[in-house]
Parts: structure tokens; C-alpha cells; sequence
């Protein structure tokens, strides 16, 4: 049962994911521990959907600053809206710590991530599917020793990428 789980989660993830350079890859699991780490406010709980529509806004934003134009896009949910500002705080903090991250960087990234969230055809009627992504990514954080822990007091969690 293991192995099987493992199977779908491995064809679930690797198409998303099979493009992305060694740096994308780094900046893959810093976002993904932060989503995961990520606690919403009050009694929402954070759905497949919500990483989704957190990384097209954030992907969008980055999209539309490349064409000149300065323009933030916000998820319509709150628990997404939440989520992208902890990304983008994340983001900012270790760009502050002296990381050289390329928005392009960022970009693909946070496009893998929204593929990967956005529902396989056919779950949308599976209740279970709507954390089906998060549920995966629990488990790949844990079997690479980063499970959702809290982060040290004053750290932002960036060792993962060197500038």
C-alpha cells in the first residue's frame, strides 16, 4: 500500500516538477515548507485550491512587472490571499539575506506549484481531493526531513538557496 502510494504521488508531482533546474528545485521546497508551515486564521483550513489561486496571483504579479507594468493580483479567497503574502514575505526575506533570486526563477516555480494544486481531472468530485496536493506535499516535506515544523525564532528558513 505504501509503494502504491508512493507510485501516485511520484506520477502526481514529476510532471510538474520535471522541468525545473536545480536552483527551481531549491526554491520549490523553501515555498512548499513555507505552505506547509502555513496555519490560516481563525477556523479556515487551507485547501489544494488556495496554494493554487496564491501562486497564479503571485505568478501573475510577477507576469505583469515584467511587462513594465507595477501591478499587484490577489487570490479571491482569504486563506489564498494569506498564503500569497507569507510567499512573498518569505520571498523578500531572503532577498533581504542577500539570496540573488531572478523573478523568472520565481515564476516557474510558483507555475509548477499551481499545476500541481489545480485538481487532477476526474477528483473534483473525490471530498478527499481538495488537500490531495497539501496531503503530498506533507509527505514528501517528511520523507526529506523538512516536515512542517516551526520555523527558529528570527529564522526565515533559507539555507536551502546560496546567492
Amino acid at each position: 500500500m505504501v509503494r502504491k502510494r508512493q507510485m501516485e504521488d511520484v506520477a502526481r508531482l514529476l510532471p510538474t516538477i520535471r522541468h525545473l533546474t536545480e536552483r527551481q528545485y531549491q526554491l520549490f521546497f523553501l515555498f512548499h515548507t513555507t505552505i506547509a508551515r502555513f496555519k490560516p486564521e481563525g477556523f479556515a483550513r487551507l485547501v489544494d485550491d488556495d496554494v493554487a489561486e496564491a501562486a497564479a496571483a503571485m505568478a501573475a504579479t510577477l507576469e505583469t512587472s515584467a511587462r513594465g507594468v507595477i501591478y499587484e493580483h490577489s487570490p479571491s479567497g482569504l486563506p489564498a490571499q494569506t498564503l500569497a503574502a507569507e510567499l512573498r514575505h518569505m520571498l523578500d526575506a531572503i532577498r533581504a539575506e542577500g539570496a540573488k533570486v531572478h523573478d523568472h526563477e520565481v515564476l516557474v516555480v510558483l507555475r509548477a506549484i499551481e499545476a500541481g494544486a489545480r485538481p487532477t481531472p476526474g477528483s473534483a468530485t473525490d471530498p478527499a481531493a481538495t488537500t490531495a496536493y497539501l496531503d503530498l506535499l506533507n509527505r514528501l516535506l517528511e520523507a526529506t526531513g523538512q516536515a512542517a515544523r516551526p520555523a527558529p525564532q528570527g529564522s526565515t528558513g533559507s539555507g536551502l538557496i546560496v546567492p
